[in-house]
């Protein structure tokens, strides 16, 4: 409402294209966070739970959220307790990875819980890339030893060449063969 009244001139399409850019730049610096799922039963054996937990942490580690579902069937129903205990077991094995993000839901024939990372994922993907340029490092290094090594092997031959062996009638025979 001022007088004289505030406009500005500019060329529209410089405009579009700015906000475009703007609006470019602001995606590729957003990260999607991705919710794995994993499922387990109330009744679930030692080791299985422990490939579980295995699979949960890798999720945890590489900075994704993770949702625990316990399944209940039949009579399991009655006794949410066994499938709520579990979830607690789980979330104080994985403490060092993740922290409990909801708390045990009932929902249904389901009991949820979500996990998050203490990571986030950037993170997490940083330290990945670090580690796997650690291995390959250790990896070349080792294959610099073996082939110095080699080497070294190939020049103690070359130095004390063996003497050829003198051949006799009984060397062109079989050996398998007795006579």
């Amino acid at each position: 409402m001022a007088r004289p009244p505030v406009a500005k001139l500019m060329d529209y399409g410089k405009f579009k294209y700015e906000n475009a850019q703007k609006a470019r730049e602001s995606r590729r610096n957003q990260t999607n966070t991705v919710i794995k799922e994993m499922k387990l039963r109330p009744k679930i054996d030692s080791h299985d739970y422990d490939t579980k937990k295995g699979h949960v942490v890798r999720f945890l580690k590489a900075g994704d959220k993770v949702k625990i579902t316990i399944m209940f069937r039949g009579r399991e129903q009655s006794r949410p307790e066994l499938g709520y205990n579990l979830l607690k077991k789980l979330a104080a094995d994985v403490e060092e990875f993740g922290f409990v993000e909801s708390s045990p839901k009932q929902d249904g024939r389901n009991m949820l819980m979500v996990l998050g990372p203490h990571k986030k994922k950037t993170e997490a993907r940083a330290e990945v890339r670090a580690e796997r340029d650690r291995r390959a490092a250790e990896r070349q290094a080792e294959t610099d030893a073996e082939q110095a090594e080699l080497a070294d092997h190939r020049a103690q031959v070359a130095a004390h060449p063996v003497p050829p062996r003198r051949r006799g009638p009984a060397d062109n025979l079989d050996p398998d063969v007795e006579i």
